[in-house]
């Protein structure tokens, strides 16, 4: 995405309440699609855990209005389809392809969500982004910022986009949270949280070993050793993740990787301060600050 970013939100609309020390004012909380269905081998959506995830967001919308953008990842139905994309190279509108399946994740959504009683509406961002030809990349999020106005969850997922040249190219899910930064109703810092099937960047090629648990956006160069090769994954996997977190986090954001937990107490502290998260909850953290010397050693990386 260009640097150079234009943002046509609206004003807010009313005063909203005060946001306590430590909390964000918005939470975009993005849904990886490792955690949703199997994409290395049957292929298959697993409505049930998208069921359990839309319980845990509606027990966390009720108690903070207004205040979430759901993003679902494409999981198995985008994964092949995005493998193709990129291997159309002589199609420059072969990206159109992931709108359908990318719709039929947020609908599966939509559906499980609003059986929980929430007012989920799937918003395609192809009509939020447009990349002009001087390098500007203009975002218009007034209905994003209008649905959670209203007490209403936007619903989002990876998509196509128009690029400076005319063409289209992917938007990959986890770059989608840079498209609603603006967009936030609450005062207070943007917290990005991305659930995964593993904890955060680990600091060895195996999912049990301690994870990094702070990351300067501004050096990734640092990381990029502990990043896990995996050419089959369409969306780059974990360097891909950092790489647009990062991006984020350098336009003010406070964003998160972490293991998701569909379970009952799974999602109850992604509002709470981060000092405040359970000691039993590892995630890496990815915000422009100074880390204190208790969070990163110079031992984590090397």
């Amino acid at each position: 995405m260009n640097a150079a970013v234009a943002s046509t939100a609206p004003a807010a609309v009313d005063a909203p309440a005060p946001v306590p020390d430590g909390e964000p004012g918005l939470l975009v909380l993005k849904v990886g699609g490792s955690l949703l269905s199997d994409k290395r081998h049957s292929g298959q959506t697993d409505h049930a855990a998208i069921d359990a995830y839309a319980a845990q967001v509606a027990e966390l919308l009720a108690t903070h209005p207004g205040r979430i953008v759901l993003v679902t990842g494409g999981g198995a139905l985008c994964h092949p389809v995005g493998l193709r994309i990129k291997a159309a190279k002589d199609d420059p509108y072969a990206a159109v392809a992931l709108t359908e399946p990318a719709f039929r994740m947020r609908w599966a959504w939509t559906t499980a969500l609003r059986a929980h009683g929430v007012r989920a509406v799937p918003l395609q961002t192809t009509s939020m982004l447009n990349e002009l030809p001087d390098g500007t990349t203009v975002t218009e999020t007034g209905v994003v910022s209008r649905l959670l106005a209203e007490g209403a969850l936007p619903v989002l997922s990876s998509d196509c986009v128009v690029t400076a040249a005319g063409t289209l190219r992917i938007l990959s899910s986890d770059d989608v949270p840079g498209v609603v930064l603006d967009a936030a109703v609450a005062p207070g810092p943007v917290r990005v949280v991305a659930l995964t099937d593993v904890a955060g960047i680990h600091l060895a090629q195996d999912p049990e070993s301690p994870v990094l648990p702070y990351l300067d956006p501004d050096d990734l160069a640092a990381v990029r050793r502990l990043f896990w090769d995996d050419a089959w994954d369409a969306t780059g996997a974990m360097e891909g993740k950092v790489e647009a977190l990062a991006a984020h986090a350098r336009r003010g954001a406070e964003c998160l990787i972490t293991r998701g937990d569909s379970g009952p107490d799974g999602l109850r502290h992604l509002f709470a301060p981060l000092d405040a998260w359970p000691r039993d909850v590892p995630r890496t953290l990815i915000r422009r600050r100074t880390p204190a010397a208790t969070e990163l050693s110079q031992e984590d990386l090397t």
